[in-house]
């Protein structure tokens, strides 16, 4: 049986420099400068066994902003695999369910508890903003406000900086478009192929939670 192993790019970009697969047109990204290679980059590593599987890297945006420079030995990789395993279960309920609770501060506590004053103050008024900017971007305004910005007085410094990072003309008219790798897991579920995670949310909750308010703050 063939396998093929998700993992988001920023994982793999110190690593595509050194085992690369054949990809017709693509050629060695600045960081590679100095590997000598007789074949051009992909995002595709594979394992030498039999069957073969496949190590690919992906990024995490809307699928439709990079499937068209997607190689063909990727995609290849992806129809002949039987089995196909992502970062986290992203066909599985529970795994969204971990991540809300994730981003969620402890229980009675709130993030103007631990945020400067002026600075709360701020992020409230950039967001009462956006607000009224998102119906004006998309038709859906009022739900993705709403869906987007919902609770956000508990969530975690960090999930705050990611969401603030998103509410922009750009990113909110792309939203609603599966990220590549839930759009890969999508695929592959109607594909029949089982599917699955190499990690649990908590592998990655902890670490990202471990995050300092002054490194936030200067992100």
């Amino acid at each position: 049986m063939k396998y093929l192993f998700n993992f988001s790019f920023y994982r793999l970009q110190l690593l595509i420099c050194w085992a690369p697969l054949d990809a017709k047109g693509f050629t060695a990204p600045d960081y590679c400068d100095g590997i000598k290679s007789e074949k051009p980059l992909s995002f595709l590593w594979g394992v030498r066994r039999h069957p073969p599987s496949y190590f690919f890297g992906t990024i995490h945006v809307p699928y439709t902003r990079v499937w068209d420079f997607i190689p063909e030995n990727a995609k290849q990789a992806f129809q002949e695999s039987d089995n196909v395993f992502f970062e986290l279960d992203l066909l599985n309920r529970k795994t969204f369910e971990a991540i809300h609770r994730c981003q969620l501060m402890p229980r009675g506590q709130k993030l103007s508890d631990i945020l400067p004053a002026k600075l709360f103050l701020r992020l409230k008024r950039h967001l009462e903003y956006v607000q009224r900017m998102i119906p004006r971007w998309v038709t859906s305004g009022q739900y993705l406000s709403t869906t987007i910005t919902g609770n956000w007085r508990r969530k975690r410094p960090f999930w705050v900086m990611l969401m603030v990072k998103s509410l922009n003309e750009v990113d909110i008219k792309w939203h609603g478009i599966p990220v590549l790798d839930l759009y890969l897991a999508q695929k592959a579920s109607s594909m029949k192929k089982d599917t699955g995670g190499v990690e649990d949310v908590e592998e990655q909750c902890v670490p990202v939670n471990g995050i300092s308010l002054s490194q936030v703050l200067t992100s």
